[in-house]
């Protein structure tokens, strides 16, 4: 990709050591430069974004392999005592029959596990691509997006979400809020939990106690706006703070202060949409 950004540069220098040229193709060719790098930009963080969903999809997939494989183990341990069990007295009967039973258990709820990775994975893979195809790069840059185990995480910046110290959602939020307020009304079925969070300078306005208070408020603005702006059911909204005790960076830097500053937009199934995906483990005996 640098490769690319760089042959306008030598071109330019290449046209420049034949002789002067005038100032109109001069900066015809530095705006062609200045393209270029945008363009690379955004490529580096489409990038960026596709091995975040990358990570978090190995992740599940090791999860769920690593249950497969033990219960593989537990099968083959069952059948090696079925083995011996034939080989014993008579008396080996009845355990034959109930070792025959745990077999067949463990084999389908491997099959149950094989079969909730796959509707895990295609799952993430819709809510992923809907999300981020209706964001705009621009947007992309205050806007985190994460499915984890069919969970959606949007993180929103409170630079791009609120007035400056303030509660109050901001006019340039409107655009990204109507996205988001389209994919939570396309899954109708989830739930949708609206989290505040700051970082730890204590809170210095009227009326607001502290941080506790800020994130709370700030969480509720966007329920609000949510519910009245966008026509979100309110049953489906929650609207909780969680202050400064839930950081994702430290403190102590001015940056690792603005990660923390955020307010996330937690889209969840319900219990029942949850045992579809991952099924039911069979019942000890």
């Amino acid at each position: 990709m640098k490769l690319y950004l760089a042959l306008p540069a030598v071109f330019i220098v290449a046209t420049l050591s034949q002789g002067c040229i005038s100032n109109k193709k001069f900066t015809e060719l530095q705006s062609s430069y200045a393209q270029l790098q945008a363009k690379n930009q955004d490529l580096d963080l489409k990038y960026q974004t596709s091995q975040q969903a990358l990570t978090g999809a190995t992740t599940r997939v090791r999860s769920l392999e690593e249950q497969i494989a033990s219960e593989k183990v537990n099968v083959l341990s069952l059948q090696d005592a079925l083995n011996k069990c034939l080989n014993s007295s008579s008396q080996g009967n009845v355990n034959i029959s109930k070792l025959v039973d745990e077999i067949n258990s463990s084999n389908k709820y491997i099959k149950q596990l094989v079969n909730a990775k796959n509707k895990s994975d295609s799952l993430n893979m819709v809510l992923t691509n809907n999300l981020t195809r209706s964001l705009s790069q621009s947007e992309m840059k205050d806007v985190d997006v994460q499915v984890l185990k069919g969970v959606v995480y949007i993180s929103l910046s409170d630079n791009m979400l609120y007035k400056s110290g303030s509660y109050e959602i901001s006019d340039k939020s409107g655009e990204t809020l109507s996205k988001i307020a389209k994919i939570i009304t396309d899954y109708k079925d989830y739930d949708v939990l609206i989290e505040g969070n700051t970082d730890n300078v204590p809170i210095s306005q009227p009326n607001i106690r502290n941080n506790w208070d800020l994130s709370a408020l700030r969480a509720s603005s966007v329920v609000q706006a949510l519910q009245n702006i966008y026509k979100v059911d309110p049953k489906r909204l929650t609207a909780g703070g969680r202050g400064e005790f839930n950081p994702i960076a430290g403190n102590d830097t001015e940056a690792g202060k603005v990660k923390n500053r955020r307010t996330q937009i937690i889209i969840t199934p319900k219990l029942d949409q949850f045992m579809d995906l991952i099924g039911k483990a069979p019942e000890n005996k």
